[in-house]
């Protein structure tokens, strides 16, 4: 066979359906044994949607989902989602063309150092100089990319090599399994924790990727202990749990700052410093911090912890056996009460309000529902108001923080839920930056519905620079008539005129068979009153 034929039977071993990508010149061989393989090619409108496509896949699914580029201008526009899937913990791997290989040493057309390039945002890559490594370098690259903590990797495939003939089989994929933490440091974390009069838990994305949500509820409720979680950590608790309090992260001084100054104990678990650094929580470097995630800590000053490495489920397990005591928590409950009453914002008015759009959202999904956050100022006001209820029902990219993910991604959790209603909120300026894959969406038949916070700027910038220097510079734009953007693609517009408009809107949208996108105006002049109110911060007593 050839070797690109060779590929693909190891990808098809790896257990791969889908690849998302662009086809160019220099994966023609590729290309054409995939059409002849169980693997469902998804052409995509930009290499960058690509990329967040199988970045989404490898977060929704928890295996490496795979994206395909040429060489040259195809590779490099994969390189924002890549690196977003490095620093969200993303499992992916990345296939590129390149030239033949007596190419390489010298100047020619399309060549830049793709390997050299991508090195810095995988885990590792590798360019395949002889086809008899194909079996190898694919394993190795499923392998390191789902291994924690997960990531891209990639695959270079010179020209010459995809059509040269070799013989081969691919290498059969193993099951990875996690240590569990010594009994001795088991007991000597849940000694700290019954002698620690205010403990914490800060939940992180760990959490969701190493299914470990049910070992946590399982663990807080018998010893009643409260939960924060990072933005990538929602639903790691139910947000009506009596045991949730807020998220943590929207800037350095929030509510669940009061919980985090009051506690003597903080129980990290699956916490990732790409989301939010430990020295907003232990600024004073004196909080005994216990880190339970499946990789040893991070080396940070304001995070020394006592350690317990291995499978996240499986110590919050032991944890949970040997619990004998229940922490007392009213302290807890007055915050809890403090948090849910503390922001009273108008949600009547139009432009509409933020929260109002939130609670809409909210009240037309369904707990299982899926929403999809694009990266800007709706990203933060979505992470510390909207209710989530189960794992990986709120996706956001908060490692990287990448605009231009939502879409992408919202295509991605349709595929892979098509029972469930998913809406990819954006804002103006993240809509943009992939509005070509609602073609792919129309041409894959993906009722979508993208909620577009429209306010003609980028909002969270806006919003930055007028805290800093009380003007905005360099941050407006005008914006297409998006209901004729979207019938122009075969999809269905709606613009939102009123502010008792949106829910009937929702409504609607929710319950067509073709992609939807709602364009409705936001009135971001709540975001300064967010600040304001957050700055005046009273813990309660």
């Amino acid at each position: 066979m050839k070797a690109s034929e060779l590929l693909v039977r190891c990808f098809e071993a790896e257990g791969v359906t889908h690849i998302f990508g662009i086809p160019g010149e220099e994966n023609l061989d590729f290309l054409e044994a995939l059409s002849n393989s169980s693997i469902s090619f998804v052409l995509t409108r930009h290499e960058q949607g690509a990329a967040f496509m199988a970045n989404a896949w490898g977060r929704l699914k928890s295996h490496p989902g795979v994206c395909l580029a040429t060489l040259g201008p195809g590779a490099t526009n994969l390189i924002t989602g890549v690196a977003d899937a490095l620093l969200d913990r993303s499992p992916l791997v990345a296939i590129t063309g390149q030239v033949d290989l007596m190419r390489l040493h010298k100047e020619s057309h399309q060549y830049v150092d793709i390997i050299s390039i991508f090195k810095p945002i995988t885990k590792w890559n590798a360019r395949v100089e002889k086809a008899f490594i194909i079996p190898e370098v694919v394993r190795k690259s499923f392998r390191l990319s789902a291994i924690e903590k997960p990531g891209p990797t990639h695959i270079e495939l010179p020209e010459d090599v995809a059509g040269e003939d070799v013989s081969g089989h691919p290498l059969p994929p193993s099951e990875i399994a996690y240590p569990k933490p010594e009994p001795h440091l088991i007991h000597g974390a849940l000694r700290a924790i019954k002698e620690a009069k205010k403990p914490l838990v800060l939940a992180g994305n760990s959490v969701l990727r190493g299914k470990a949500s049910s070992a946590l509820r399982e663990f807080v409720e018998k010893a009643r202990i409260s939960v924060t979680t990072s933005f990538m950590g929602l639903g790691a608790v139910p947000s009506d749990s009596e045991f949730f309090l807020s998220t943590y992260g929207l800037q350095p001084r929030d509510y669940i700052s009061c919980g985090f100054d009051r506690a003597d104990l903080i129980i990290a678990v699956g916490y990732d410093p790409v989301e939010c650094s430990a020295k907003y929580f232990n600024p004073n470097k004196d909080k005994k911090i216990i880190h339970i995630d499946f990789t040893p800590a991070e080396i940070d000053a304001h995070y020394e912890s006592i350690e317990l490495v291995g499978d996240i489920a499986t110590t919050l397990r032991m944890l949970a056996e040997r619990v004998d005591f229940q922490k007392d928590y009213i302290y807890d409950t007055k915050l809890r009460e403090l948090i849910k009453s503390s922001f009273n914002f108008s949600l009547n008015g139009f432009p509409l309000k933020p929260l109002r759009i939130i609670q809409e959202i909210r009240n037309n999904l369904k707990r299982n529902d899926i929403l999809i956050s694009d990266v800007g100022a709706h990203k933060l006001w979505i992470a510390r108001f909207y209710p989530v209820y189960e794992p990986n029902t709120a996706i956001i990219s908060n490692g990287f923080s990448s605009m231009g993910f939502a879409i992408p991604a919202g295509i991605v959790a349709k595929m892979i839920y098509p029972e469930r209603n998913v809406i990819a909120v954006c804002g103006d300026g993240g809509f943009l930056m992939s509005a070509g894959e609602i073609e792919t969406a129309v041409r894959l038949n993906l009722p979508i519905v993208c909620l577009i916070f429209n306010d003609s700027s980028h909002g969270l910038i806006v919003w930055k620079q007028r805290m800093k220097f009380g003007k905005d510079f360099g941050c407006r734009f005008g914006n297409p008539d998006f209901i004729k953007f979207a019938e122009s693609f075969g999809a269905i517009g709606y613009r939102v005129n009123a502010e008792d408009e949106l829910s009937p809107i929702l409504r609607d949208a929710l319950s067509q068979k073709a992609p939807v996108i709602i364009d409705c105006p936001v009135d971001y002049s709540e975001n300064l009153k967010l600040s304001e109110t957050l700055s005046k911060i009273t813990c309660p007593t």
